[in-house]
């Protein structure tokens, strides 16, 4: 997780489209962009670049 509480929070309220790569809310059941019910949910740690 990451320094702050608050953000970590919000994060978890957040699912990523697999197909269109949008950002969606946890509730909905399909995109809000392409209607596609493929999703996933946001990554929670930080991914340091090599």
């Amino acid at each position: 997780m990451g320094k702050f509480p608050e953000a970590d929070a919000e994060i978890v309220k957040i699912v990523i489209c697999r197909k269109c790569k949008s950002r969606n809310k946890r509730t909905l059941k399909k995109c809000r962009k392409c209607g596609s019910i493929f999703m996933r949910p946001k990554r929670k740690d930080i991914r340091i670049k090599k």
